[in-house]
């Protein structure tokens, strides 16, 4: 008898986890909250550990390329630190807000939860906008080496950033702005965001799969001219031997492209799939789940990019041992003078921008300099 009890609340369970969710009956969010124990500690470890990981990555990218003038003032970097922002803003308002909303079960009022779902749909929009305009700096370096730093001034690249962030902003709050769901919990709203109209979730959708379509465009594109233009390189210098000693360029390039856009499709695809599948049709409770799940990956992309971004560019990362260098030496000086120790001029000078070591040009800009000096091929 206790068997095919068991047996039976197994069957139920099963059918009830299979089952469009009712949102017609709907009084508050719980409706919402559909995670179970089990998802509830894993995707609670995934936010508590990825959260505070992305937000100290990216607080150092900032950090290291606010503190360094040579960095700040070039357009490349000033993109990379736009998309160290918005990430940051990922790890602060995902992390509380998700965790806030389906682990706790923190049922807020409609503008509330819009302020706080606003705030993370800007932090996500802007990062994917940053990762944008960092291919097209890399697609301008390549096409357009001989003019690029006439094309892509300082005053451009902010007026770039202040065109997306702004436009990031209202595109996020549109919701808070008017532009929800006048039915409250019921139909026609979204069966995955309490109080989103369907209409906006796919505007957004689109919006966002347009981005991330664009990247791969730029990618591949600055893929295909490295390959003319090694094939070029190959081709005037005869000889195997310089060819060999520096690999190909466009193989390199390849592989750091192909894990950019892996990591892109992996992160977002599957999350932007659910709220595709979201305007169409009625989602099943299982399906809201996995979209849970599916939604944190959002996050670790925030986690990835200062390292596929940031820390592999030979500069930034000779930026961050020159302030490290610079903090040893001021605490060292300190630590004598506490002592009573008078320490010598030499070891308590500081370390200026200007006396930075001068870095070796990076992958992409070594790139440059083969796409200007070589003719191009017809």
């Amino acid at each position: 008898g206790v068997k095919k009890k068991q047996k039976t609340q197994e069957t139920t369970a099963s059918l009830h986890r299979n089952k469009p969710l009712d949102t017609s009956s709907c009084e508050g969010l719980e409706c919402y909250m559909v995670l179970e124990k089990i998802e509830k500690r894993v995707i609670g470890s995934i936010c508590f550990l990825a959260g505070p990981i992305t937000l100290m990555e990216n607080v150092l990218v900032l950090g290291v390329i606010a503190t360094s003038i040579s960095l700040r003032r070039r357009p490349s970097y000033m993109f990379i630190a736009s998309l160290a922002l918005a990430d940051v803003f990922a790890s602060c308002f995902f992390t509380t807000s998700f965790l806030d909303f389906h682990l706790f079960h923190r049922s807020d009022r409609p503008n509330a939860y819009l302020f706080k779902l606003g705030g993370v749909t800007m932090a996500f929009t802007a990062s994917v906008g940053s990762l944008l305009l960092t291919a097209l700096d890399r697609y301008l370096c390549i096409h357009q080496a001989s003019s690029y730093k006439l094309l892509l001034t300082r005053r451009r690249a902010l007026l770039s950033l202040l065109v997306l962030w702004c436009s990031t902003i209202i595109i996020s709050f549109l919701p808070l702005m008017g532009w929800q769901c006048h039915t409250g919990l019921t139909p026609p709203c979204s069966r995955l965001f309490p109080y989103i109209s369907q209409s906006y979730l796919a505007c957004w959708t689109g919006f966002t799969l347009m981005l991330l379509a664009l990247i791969l465009a730029a990618y591949t594109l600055i893929l295909w001219k490295a390959h003319r233009h090694e094939s070029s390189m190959a081709s005037f210098q005869g000889a195997a031997g310089t060819g060999q000693a520096r690999m190909r360029m466009d193989i390199r390039l390849a592989r750091t492209f192909g894990l950019i856009l892996l990591i892109l499709v992996v992160c977002w695809l599957p999350a932007l799939s659910f709220m595709l599948v979201d305007v169409s049709t009625v989602l099943t409770l299982s399906e809201q789940r996995a979209f849970a799940f599916c939604s944190t990956f959002c996050l670790l992309n925030s986690t990835v990019n200062p390292l596929l971004y940031a820390l592999r560019c030979r500069d930034l990362r000779l930026a961050l041992m020159h302030s490290l260098q610079r903090l040893w030496e001021i605490g060292r000086c300190k630590k004598s003078q506490r002592s009573g120790v008078t320490a010598r001029e030499d070891n308590c000078s500081e370390f200026s921008d200007n006396k930075m070591p001068q870095v070796e040009a990076t992958e992409l800009d070594s790139i440059s300099k083969i796409v200007e000096n070589q003719p191009d091929v017809k």
